[in-house]
């Protein structure tokens, strides 16, 4: 496969002079030209690069005579440019779109960024390079809450901190971590901006924890860029910051199914056990996951082998074809470590597959899985290499990627890359893996959307299909606390399937029951299924008592019957990079308030769900926003805008529907192979305070990479108009369709909150009213009086449907 990266085209002056020194006095303008739309700014100190990446994003590239520049990891289309016009005063120059001005001060040289007459944002110093420390300084506002900055467990507003820009293990961290898997040099203000520093070396970002009123980016080597972008909402910043770092491709659609995993199933007779335990106790299963034994029967010495130990796995093809059939994808964990003990070391060493020492031989050190090095997947050798042994697995019928430890959890600052030291590409290192990967996986199996696990990487890093998790969490309550805000912060830039080994990973010796079940019940309502453990303490609900049992099958079918619902926030992601995962602040973006708020989110736009994160609770405050918000589990309604005590017990997780929401549901499967909507239940929630209301629905083949590109997709819309007494509903759809796409919907219309309307018309023409749910038939409809519910049945085909209640 050819690298993405080509790195002659990136480099900007010398390979090799490292050291240079930029003077502390502030530099002074000198000329400016445009070349394909780029403003080139010459100073007499250094270069400035100004690219208009869309009329609400610029990218902006310092440079000084001989000092090192590697490519940007950050931005998706290198070759997108929108232009901008250039005016010219005494001492100021403005490059600007219709939405976003730069400001340019020629003495002293500085940049400040403008919405109309709004300043964003200002340098400081601006841009600093002294030896091997370089990175930009802005001046913040006074009243600017900051968020962003990747994986870490500080709090929502993480103005004050002082961050590495280093990725790193926090094995068994609970509810404080500066420092995790998957940092992110990006911040996002309140004030609606986001900027991005596009640096992958090891680094620090300072957000007014030294200087109050100063933002500072720095790093010992890498980039000299920063990209900074603008938008009136939060919703289009997140959109504005996908649409130039890429946007996630579409899972498939059995991702967002149950998983079974744990560290590990030994062998093939356990492994399939445990497929047939979850069928046996009624529990929908989509994948497998594989940790390590299947390539070893131990923890240390095996490591690299990537290959079946037939021993454990006689007959690994025959296994998978079996899990298959019955609609399980088998998913295989990798390293990017070859152990010098481990069967490939020497075929690694020849192909010239790892980093090198300084002597330019294969890098060799020790951590806790033995002697090992490590994959140079900057180089042609490592791709090639490492693709190779994709190209073997695949061969088995393997369907889902886990690359872990791609921190690198062990990077000696003198492994040496074929872009670069250790230091300066260690944060791009799992970003550029996981590109591996899926470009490798669309290259072989272009019909199948790449599944690919990974937990850590760069800016960026979504549109390679990565879907992270949170990392090796202490299996306690402890563990549970931090894991909202996790993903709320890393759905925010872009990594929207970020999610938590359901039930903790790390420690743990005496099973937590309560703990267990409200992990694995906050779970129905984040990207990825996935129960995850050390196997002292099974993570598998099947492996449990009948009462854990009992409540956490109805939950995972739950899980099930929202798959149209979850998949349609699947779509929207892809779309326009809204998060799965919402904060509460999208809600009312001038209360700022808001921002703080780590313990309930927005499951899309319908629900709102507040995880119980202690023992013993009756009672969750749940802060509702504005509107009115409904009881999932007893329909009582709350007028919002204020804080409630929402009741809960153990088989009830706090959860909110939003009135005025659509949720389509389906029937439950055993898997999703079988998934269909032919049967659709669509459920409204009807309060007399909304008037319009709207919903969609997004259906594709849930398997094809261009389902998206080429509109080979459904998208099922609905509206209700209330006015009266009289409640309209208007089902339409578009797209061009996909193959298997249901010709006809038998389709359950629910209306909750409702009393009973005096008639139900479909298309003009009325219903007939049935005595009970069970005798429900197209053309019917039925009054569910202790619940308050209209529920009517209609065949609905590929026209637009109308259904009045009176």
């Amino acid at each position: 496969m050819t690298i993405q990266y080509k790195i002659c085209s990136f480099l900007l002056g010398s390979l090799v002079l490292l050291g240079s020194l930029l003077p502390a006095e502030a530099a002074n303008y000198q000329s400016h030209i445009v070349q394909n739309d780029q403003l080139v700014v010459t100073t007499d100190e250094f270069q400035v690069l100004l690219t208009f990446k869309s009329t609400e994003a610029i990218e902006v590239v310092y440079q000084i005579d001989g000092q090192k520049q590697l490519p940007s990891f950050a931005i998706a289309d290198h070759n997108a440019r929108v232009a901008g016009k250039v005016t010219v005063a005494d001492d100021i120059l403005e490059f600007k779109t219709a939405d976003l001005t730069a400001r340019l001060k020629k003495s002293p040289f500085s940049v400040s960024y403008y919405r109309g007459n709004e300043l964003l944002l200002a340098e400081e110093k601006g841009f600093f390079a002294h030896e091997t420390l370089r990175g930009f300084r802005f001046k913040l506002q006074d009243d600017e809450k900051l968020l962003g900055t990747g994986q870490r467990v500080v709090g929502m507003d993480r103005r004050g901190q002082r961050l590495p820009l280093y990725n790193k293990a926090s094995y068994g961290y609970t509810t404080e971590a500066q420092q995790m898997y998957f940092g992110l040099p990006a911040v996002m203000s309140s004030k609606k901006y986001l900027v991005l520093f596009d640096n992958s070396a090891s680094g620090f970002v300072d957000l007014g924890k030294t200087e109050k009123e100063v933002l500072q980016f720095e790093a010992v080597a890498g980039r000299t860029a920063y990209i900074l972008m603008a938008a009136p909402t939060y919703p289009k910043l997140i959109e504005e910051y996908v649409t130039v770092t890429g946007k996630q491709p579409l899972p498939p659609r059995w991702a967002l199914g149950n998983f079974a995993s744990r560290f590990g199933y030994r062998t093939e007779a356990e492994t399939r056990a445990i497929v047939d335990k979850f069928a046996a106790e009624d529990f929908p299963l989509d994948a497998v996951v594989l940790d390590l034994y299947w390539f070893g029967p131990d923890i240390q010495g095996h490591m690299g082998n990537l290959a079946w130990d037939n021993k454990a796995f006689p007959n690994p093809k025959g296994m998978i074809s079996d899990f298959k059939a019955k609609g399980v994808n088998t998913v295989l964990i990798t390293e990017p470590f070859v152990l010098s003990t481990s069967k490939r070391w020497d075929e690694a060493v020849q192909a010239k597959a790892l980093a090198t020492d300084l002597a330019g031989k294969a890098k060799t050190f020790d951590f806790y899985f033995g002697n090992t090095g490590l994959v140079d997947v900057f180089s042609k050798e490592g791709t090639s290499w490492f693709e190779g042994i994709y190209n073997e697995l695949a061969e088995y019928g393997v369907a889902g990627w886990w690359g872990d430890l791609g921190e690198p959890e062990v990077h000696p600052a003198d492994a040496i890359h074929s872009i670069g030291t250790a230091d300066e590409i260690h944060n791009a290192y799992g970003h550029r893996w996981a590109e591996l990967v899926y470009q490798n996986r669309l290259d072989k199996q272009p019909e199948q959307r790449p599944m690919i696990m990974m937990r850590s990487g760069f800016a960026g890093s979504q549109r390679f299909g990565m879907i992270p998790w949170t990392g090796d969490v202490s299996r306690s309550w402890d563990g549970l606390k931090p894991q909202v805000e996790l993903a709320l912060q890393m759905g925010l830039l872009g990594l929207a399937y970020t999610h938590s080994d359901l039930g903790g990973f790390a420690g743990g010796e005496v099973f937590d029951k309560e703990m267990y079940i409200r992990w694995l019940q906050y779970g129905v309502f984040q990207p990825v299924y996935r129960p995850h453990a050390q196997e002292q303490i099974a993570p598998e609900p099947v492996l449990h008592d009948q009462e854990t049992k009992d409540i956490l099958r109805e939950y995972v079918k739950l899980r099930y019957r929202l798959t149209p619902y979850n998949y349609t926030l699947a779509y929207q992601n892809s779309s326009t990079g809204m998060p799965l995962m919402r904060p509460l602040f999208f809600e009312n973006e001038a209360d700022t308030s808001l921002i703080a708020n780590k313990d309930s989110y927005l499951w899309g736009d319908a629900f709102l769900v507040t995880p119980v994160t202690a023992a013993g609770v009756k009672s969750v405050p749940v802060q509702l926003p504005a509107g009115v918000w409904l009881d999932y589990w007893t329909g009582k309604a709350y007028q919002g805008g204020k804080t409630i005590e929402q009741p809960t017990d153990l088989t009830t997780l706090p959860v909110m529907v939003r009135a005025g929401s659509f949720v389509p549901m389906v029937p439950v499967v055993q898997s999703l192979k079988d998934y269909s909507s032919r049967q659709l239940e669509l459920h409204y929630y009807h309060d007399k305070s909304i008037s319009q209301a709207k919903g969609q629905m997004y259906e594709d083949d849930g398997k094809s990479p261009d389902s998206l590109s080429k509109g080979q997709y459904e998208l099922l819309t609905f509206s209700a108009a209330a006015k009266g007494k009289s409640l309209a509903f208007e089902f339409n759809r578009t797209g061009l369709g996909y193959s298997g796409m249901p010709k006809q919907r038998e389709t359950m219309l629910v209306v909750h909150q409702m009393a009973k309307p005096v008639n139900a018309l479909v298309d003009g023409k009325a219903l007939s009213w049935v005595n009970s749910a069970a005798e429900l038939v197209a053309g019917s409809a039925y009054f569910d009086a202790s619940k308050q519910q209209v529920l009517l049945k209609l065949h609905w085909d590929q026209a637009k449907a109308r259904v009045v209640l009176e």
